[in-house]
This record gives structure tokens, sequence and C-alpha cells, in this order.
């Protein structure tokens, strides 16, 4: 049995529409209720809404990213009793109508973080960037969080001001917005009201974060069995403090916690070798050989990593994931799930965060979520996929 091949999509407003998805040779789709505000209920009938639109093109809704989990609930603050009880239902509601996979994060305040959308490479094509030394600039000098200077060392803060010094106004607006994409659910989000919003995880610790996400592990994991719906983690990203918050999802110990925090096979990874590739000591096909029967999700790409902390967006066999023994890892817990008689054998499998290249530099879509970069990676992935898994017929 090959992974199931799935592809993210973020709903009508996506520019890359099912009918274009149904030629990847991708089966499943990734979405979620993107209209649903943060800490809602999801409503049955406006699930059978999307998956019926979704089935109606010959897909089906195999993975939800994500139900977002409420910022109170991280915070343990306001009302966060009622957003986990309300997201106990959504759980319910989605295992009613025949969903069973659900990938979300547990990052603080902010979700993927770039400084770049739009790198150019030598081929004419652009990828996503973190460039360490431009976030300094902008918590520095732009943004000037308190405390900020506690964090970098001397001589990273004269490489950010002098990073700061030479930018234009345009650029430093563009910095700003690159950086604040990043923050789910706020349009409109000022300087001004980001730095509220970080003030209010003052006394918040990694410690303290961890048993905040215990503790929701452990009121909505029951549920998860009892509705036969996998929950999957997605790795903090990049998987490093940012803005003096603490990250808690980055390493294969933070991974290692968090499982036997909840020690049910519902309380799963989404294994991202992005995210944990960006961490230099996380050695990937080493995690799935160990956690692989925790993994009720996969999400495929890879990292360039500098030395200064900066990474970029790699070519999906290229960069420093060794794609080839992390695939051939996935494949071997596959099979030994099978012999297991286990029940989860696809192991939806996405490719994750393309290059913009060809036409999809005409195009706007999401930055990470071109059509035919993730084409390309996802062709590339599969065609690894079926030489491993021949060449492990022959043995």
């Amino acid at each position: 049995m090959n992974f199931e091949q799935t592809w993210r999509w973020f709903g009508s407003y996506d520019t890359i529409p099912l009918t274009d998805i149904k030629q990847t040779g991708a089966t499943g789709i990734v979405t979620a209720l993107h209209h649903i505000p943060h800490g809602e209920v999801w409503p049955v009938d406006e699930i059978k809404k999307r998956k019926q639109l979704i089935e109606d093109s010959g897909l089906r809704w195999s993975v939800v990213e994500s139900i977002p989990v409420h910022e109170d609930i991280k915070k343990q603050t306001g009302d966060y009793h009622t957003y986990i009880k309300n997201y106990k239902q959504s759980i319910r509601n989605l295992s009613e109508c025949g969903i069973d996979t659900v990938c979300y994060n547990f990052m603080p305040l902010t979700d993927w973080t770039r400084t770049t959308i739009n790198q150019p490479l030598d081929d004419g094509s652009t990828a996503l960037r973190f460039d360490a030394t431009a976030f300094a600039a902008f918590e520095l000098y732009i943004l000037q969080r308190e405390g900020a200077e506690q964090t970098y060392s001397s001589e990273r803060q004269e490489k950010a001001r002098a990073y700061y010094e030479s930018l234009s106004d345009g650029e430093g607006e563009a910095l700003t917005e690159t950086i604040l994409l990043g923050l789910p659910g706020d349009e409109e989000l000022t300087l001004e009201k980001f730095r509220g919003l970080l003030d209010e995880y003052q006394g918040i610790d990694d410690q303290k974060l961890r048993s905040h996400l215990y503790h929701f592990l452990r009121e909505i994991i029951p549920v998860a069995e009892e509705s036969g719906v996998r929950m999957a983690i997605h790795p903090d990203d990049p998987p490093f403090s940012l803005f003096g918050l603490p990250r808690i999802v980055s390493t294969e110990a933070d991974a290692r916690r968090l499982l036997e925090a909840a020690d049910s096979p519902y309380n799963g990874l989404t294994f991202c070798t992005g995210s944990y590739g960006a961490h230099p000591e996380n050695d990937l096909p080493g995690m799935v050989e160990r956690l692989g029967d925790r993994i009720n999700f996969v999400h495929l790409r890879s990292v360039k990593r500098d030395e200064d902390g900066s990474f970029q967006e790699a070519r999906h066999l290229e960069g420093d994931a060794d794609m080839y023994h992390v695939m051939r890892a996935l494949i071997r817990e596959q099979h030994r799930r099978k012999s297991d008689g286990r029940d989860d054998l696809s192991m939806p499998m996405r490719p994750d965060h393309g290059h913009r290249l060809l036409d999809d530099l005409q195009r706007e879509s999401y930055p990470g979520y071109s059509g035919l970069g993730r084409l390309r990676g996802l062709a590339e992935l599969r065609g690894l996929e079926m030489g491993i898994r021949k060449s492990l017929e022959g043995d």
C-alpha cells in the first residue's frame, strides 16, 4: 500500500482549484474551515458542505489542517475551559462526517515565520527563507521588543543594526508584513497590537506552556479515542524561540515528552521534515524509526541550513533532509503496521512548501503553496517512494 498522497487546499479562495489538484495525482485534500472563528465549534452542516464540495471533484477530505487552538487555551486564561469543550465537540463532529485525522499546532501566538517569501534562486524560481539577521533587525529596531537585546550577542546586534540601516522604507515595510504573515486570524495586525499580544505571554515560560499543552492533550485525547480521530501535532516552525516566546515541539525529546503525556495512538505527530529538519540536532530517519508508531500525518519538504540559524526552503530531494532514508524509514514503519494488524496504513503524506517556478511566478498563491512547485515535489516524492518500495520487495 502506498502512502495516501494529499494536497493542501485553502478553500474556495485558493487560486489553485480542486480541478487542477485532481490532475496532480493527489487523491486526498488537506483543508480546514478557515471561515469559522478560532475557538468556535465546527458545525456538522459546514463540515458536510466542505466535504461534499471536495468529493464532487473526485477527491476526498483526508486530513483537517487545522482546528486552531485558541490562544486562551495556550495561556490558560479567559474562557479557555469553554474553548476546550468546543474543541472536543469539533472532533466529534468531524468523526460524524467520516474525517479521522486532525493536524494542529501549539505554537504561542505565531504560526510559521519567515523573513522572505520570494527569495530568488539561481534557476529563476523563488523560495521561502528565514534570515536570522533580518529577523533580529525586525525584533530589535522595528518591533523594538522590550528585552530583545538580551536575546542576541553583540556581534548579531551589530549585524542586525547594519542590516536595518541598509533597508529602504519599502523594504522595512515588506519585512514587517512578511513576518506578521505568520500570525493567523488577524488581517489588521499592527506592531502596537502585536506588542500587546506578546505582553499577554509574560510569565509563561517553557515549563508552564508544556503543562498547558499536556493539560489540553489529557482533555481532548479521550474524546479523540472515542471518536476514532487521530490527532497529529505539528512541530514548531522554526524550531526555536522567537519573540522571547517558548517553543516546546521542536526536538525529538519534545515529541517524546508530549507523546508520554497522553499515551495513546490517537495522540500522535505530524512529522514535518522541514520544521524538525531546521533544527540541526534532529536525526530525521532516526526519529521515524524511534517514534514512527505515533506518526499520524507526514509533511515532506527539505530546508538548507546556514551556520547562523538561517535556513531556506530547498528542493524536496535536496537540502539537509536525508529524504531517501526518511522515506525508507516511513515505508518500513508502514510494513510494521501491516504486520501488527493496524488499520492506519495509509499514513497520509503531502508535499509541503514548493518553490514558485514557471507559471507560479505569475499566479498569486499562499506563501509556500504554489501549484507547480508542489507538483514537482509530489512527483519527485512519488518516484522516490516507488523506487524504495521496489528495492525493498527485491530484498
